[in-house]
């Protein structure tokens, strides 16, 4: 099976030594992440998520489907997570990886199990008829903080999504089309955002949005899922070094401040998106209108 090309000892010691000397390779200190960019597609719901030098890709869809049995009133909301050969040659097409798997789960539990999504309000016909909303994520190329870049990614996608809207004339359910009616935004509850940490010389150094060189040398690594008003959606931690509880609330003051800086970034993008369109759309009407 391939693997990541792991660092030299000579790297491996000169990074270790470089984090004593509170010095990361790249400048940043301990508390910064790496420069992010968001760009969505001309389509609803597309977007492209850089951190750094990786890249990822969400895209939402959605199509009427009928509810589960034991949830008649709530749609169906669910997320995929695809890493292959484009991402890094340690990935496989069609064999999960113990990384994909941990990967896909906290994915699901920042967004799905944290109640993110109005599933209620994706109901269009209480036990027969309801919006089934899908999240692929593609990750595109791999330089550490997988997570963190997908998560941000996937409700980037959300919020930018606008689904058809529809009417209900007795038992028949009418989709309007983008032109009949304006599409609907989904009903967003909260945003959730991850922040990883990683954890070097027995827990003595902690730092974020570590690179993938930084992620092949540390000792343990945590992430921590919040939103902005600092509810807490969830703290994963799979086996690596033990962290006492006041690192960990350390680690949670400074993810807010993290969070709360990624929010307001990517609204700031919405709002940048939303106003293009708004332009693009009027130049397209006084245009037909000057052709009539």
């Amino acid at each position: 099976m391939p693997k990541e090309l792991e660092p030299s000892t000579c790297e491996k010691n000169f990074v270790l030594e470089a984090l004593k000397e509170n010095l990361r390779i790249d400048g940043r200190n301990f508390e910064s992440f790496r420069e992010l960019e968001i760009s969505f597609g001309e389509d609803y719901g597309l977007a492209d998520v850089q951190l750094g030098k990786t890249r990822v890709l969400a895209r939402v869809s959605a199509e009427v489907s009928k509810p589960f049995s034991d949830r008649p009133f709530d749609g169906i909301f669910q997320i995929t997570t695809e890493l292959g050969p484009m991402a890094s040659p340690a990935f496989e097409t069609g064999r999960f990886t113990e990384q994909e798997v941990l990967l896909a789960r906290l994915i699901e539990k920042a967004i799905r199990r944290s109640n993110a999504i109005d599933t209620e309000s994706l109901c269009i016909v209480a036990g027969q008829k309801c919006w089934a909303v899908r999240v692929d994520v593609h990750f595109l190329h791999h330089d550490g903080g997988l997570i963190d870049a997908s998560c941000i990614a996937a409700v980037a996608a959300l919020q930018h999504y606008r689904r058809p809207d529809v009417s209900v004339d007795g038992e028949k359910v009418i989709i309007h089309t983008l032109t009949e009616r304006v599409p609907v935004p989904l009903s967003i509850l909260h945003i959730p955002i991850c922040v990883t940490y990683s954890f070097y010389h027995g827990g003595e150094v902690s730092l974020v949005d570590a690179t993938l060189q930084e992620e092949q040398l540390r000792d343990g690594d945590m992430t921590i899922t919040l939103n902005k008003f600092g509810e807490v959606c969830q703290i994963a931690k799979a086996g690596g070094l033990p962290i006492g509880a006041l690192a960990l609330l350390q680690c949670a003051r400074i993810a807010l401040v993290k969070v709360q800086e990624i929010t307001a970034f990517l609204q700031k993008r919405l709002e940048e998106d939303s106003a293009a369109r708004t332009r693009r759309d009027n130049l397209l009407e006084s245009t037909a209108q000057n052709a009539r």
